[in-house]
């Protein structure tokens, strides 16, 4: 069946016309936060509601429960040297596992105050972690923990590859969700995904000008509908896979919107990874699907 709308020609060029949408698990409440291993040829990805993470083994096709009783995680990645690193977000934390299996927290408070809720991260070339905080895990207990709000605003954070010192890179959002570089790391794409809960907040996603350790002037990229953007990764030549209501909507590095991959149901998050990093894997909530296209992701930790 095919599984894409063609918006803009340039789309063709992205896209294998005889490949198509499959569907490798179901049976989640919330699936997200996919992170590719290639070095195990497996997929991880989080099950919020219920508490665990999943593993789908590429071989064979197996899936398994790669980690229960673990707060509710979300968005996850690999650092430099292939750690699992991933947000908590019933835990309210940033968590790192080291290769011996044990759990490292990178990140739990602020100026002396808890995190909301952790919710998506990306590690920089140069070992930095950049995470997003809104308050999605602290306002129910469906996919978190209800608890009063410490922060006073719902922020965009930078973990200090040396000095573990946690500091604030964006304070002026509704709801910071999915973030990710461009190429060359002179942008970081960040989505406000406020809209989810007030509709009179924003579904869209900003280009940040990156300077060091530092964010600087920002646009908006461009509005995502129906919804809001979730979870999103690049491509090599720079263009935005972002998650959405109706599928996945590919963005040109301008935010200009070319096509769709077409899903029946949410999408919370992608990743790309496979044999040739040309396989975007697709969480989106109750289901995990794939599908092979004619681009290859970003070598990102993950």
């Amino acid at each position: 069946m095919n599984c894409y709308e063609i918006i803009d020609p340039r789309f063709n060029s992205l896209i294998d016309p005889v490949a198509f949408l499959e569907k490798l698990h179901g049976e989640n409440r919330w699936a997200e936060g996919p992170v590719w291993f290639a070095d195990l040829r497996c997929l991880i990805w989080s099950d919020i509601p219920n508490d665990r993470m999943l593993k789908w083994e590429e071989e064979t096709g197996a899936v398994s429960v790669f980690r229960a009783g673990v707060s509710n995680p979300n968005g996850s990645t690999r650092d430099r040297e292939g750690r699992l690193v991933t947000c908590e977000q019933g835990g309210r934390r940033v968590v790192r596992t080291e290769h011996d299996g044990h759990v490292t927290v990178l990140a739990d408070s602020a100026h002396g105050a808890r995190l909301n809720s952790p919710n998506d991260v990306v590690v920089k070339s140069d070992g930095s972690i950049w995470f997003t905080d809104p308050n999605y895990g602290i306002i129910s207990d469906y996919v978190g923990r209800k608890a009063a709000q410490e922060q006073e605003t719902c922020n965009v954070y930078r973990i200090d590859p040396d000095s573990g010192d946690v500091t604030v890179v964006a304070d002026d959002f509704d709801m910071p969700n999915g973030l990710a570089f461009s190429p060359d790391e002179s942008l970081l794409y960040i989505a406000d995904s406020g809209w989810l809960t007030d509709r009179s907040a924003p579904h869209h996603i900003r280009a940040f000008e990156v300077d060091g350790d530092k964010l600087g002037t920002s646009r908006v990229l461009a509005e995502i509908a129906p919804g809001i953007p979730d979870g999103f990764r690049v491509d090599t030549a720079g263009n935005l896979w972002v998650s959405a209501w109706d599928g996945v909507h590919c963005l040109t590095p301008s935010g200009e919107l070319i096509g769709k991959i077409l899903v029946p149901e949410v999408v919370a998050n992608v990743t790309f990874g496979g044999a040739r990093n040309n396989r975007l894997f697709i969480t989106a909530t109750t289901g995990v699907y794939s599908v092979f296209l004619n681009t290859t992701g970003l070598r990102y930790p993950s």
